[in-house]
């Protein structure tokens, strides 16, 4: 059996995957915890959520709805591999990722990969392209089939981080504040969303997680993306993208494709930008692991 975890900041997805038969793999079950980060969450904190969470959860499942008799002879947790893809999976602390999980699952094989390969491995599978993640922050990558060759470094989102939620929404704050004809949008804003200039100058610089309130202004513009203004800035953001970290690569001949809440959401600015800027988009998705369960369970 196999199961595999796509985490970020906020949740967990988890997905277990049970082969019947040799060459048929099926979904047992799908759930979700919380997020799991080890550059922000302490060892502590990753045992609890495991423990009390996943652990838990596997537990309630039903066995003898799809185990057959010797599988049963075995402890279910020690009958999986583990493949683990987070936010924060970096070489430095994907090890220790690592020994967390298997405080819990005695196992042979568990694999600890950043978000990025996950975006690969889910978009491209076993084939050459560019992957990319745009939600709150943007990052991309070269891949080559089986390995990440090359990263444009994201930066974050204030150095960094074109094509995302956050600066998109750093986008959005200067122009209703510095720029005239953004009169409207900006009262308009201020009235659904019943903040001031003070309170957004406060979430911004003096509130903690400044990059997930400048994100949430995408809600607003999603919603009145008629309006050129806000298009405009959406196809801005997304061609920035493209000339900030996608060139670099110096690959125009691979399909570019993206994982992520921008993506989805805004798919037809993107593929816009796209072709304003020579690349051709792939697939687009906005979440990663339905690609991850086809590539485990070839």
């Amino acid at each position: 059996m196999i199961l595999i975890a796509d985490s970020g900041g906020t949740k967990t997805d988890w997905t277990l995957l049970h082969s019947p038969y040799p060459t048929r793999w099926e979904i047992v079950a799908s759930f979700q915890t919380q997020g799991i980060n080890p550059i922000h969450q302490t060892p502590d904190a990753i045992r609890q959520i495991i423990g009390q969470e996943v652990v838990s959860q596997l537990s309630t499942f039903s066995r003898a709805a799809f185990l057959n008799a010797q599988m049963l002879e075995k402890p279910l947790l020690s009958q999986l591999d583990v493949f683990f893809y987070g936010s924060g999976c970096t070489p430095v602390h994907a090890p220790m990722m690592k020994q967390m999980l298997a405080q819990f699952f005695p196992l042979e094989k568990i694999e600890v990969y950043s978000d990025l390969m996950a975006a690969a491995r889910a978009l491209c599978q076993h084939e050459a392209g560019i992957a990319c993640i745009l939600g709150t922050g943007a990052n991309s990558c070269l891949y080559d089939g089986s390995s990440i060759v090359q990263n444009t470094p994201a930066l974050g989102y204030i150095l960094g981080d074109e094509g995302g939620g956050a600066v998109l929404g750093r986008m959005f704050l200067n122009a209703i504040f510095k720029n005239p004809a953004y009169a409207d949008i900006r009262d308009s804003y201020l009235k659904e969303t019943k903040l001031t200039q003070a309170d957004i100058i406060n979430k911004v610089y003096r509130e903690p997680m400044a990059n997930r309130f400048l994100a949430s202004t995408s809600l607003y513009i999603s919603q009145h993306i008629d309006n050129p203004l806000l298009s405009d800035l959406v196809l801005s953001n997304f061609r920035q993208f493209f000339r900030s970290n996608i060139v670099p690569y110096q690959r125009p001949d691979l399909p570019v494709h993206f994982v992520g809440s921008m993506a989805h959401h805004y798919q037809t600015l993107l593929l816009q930008a796209a072709e304003a800027e020579g690349f051709r988009v792939g697939s687009v998705v906005k979440s990663p692991m339905e690609g991850l369960v086809n590539y485990h369970g070839v």
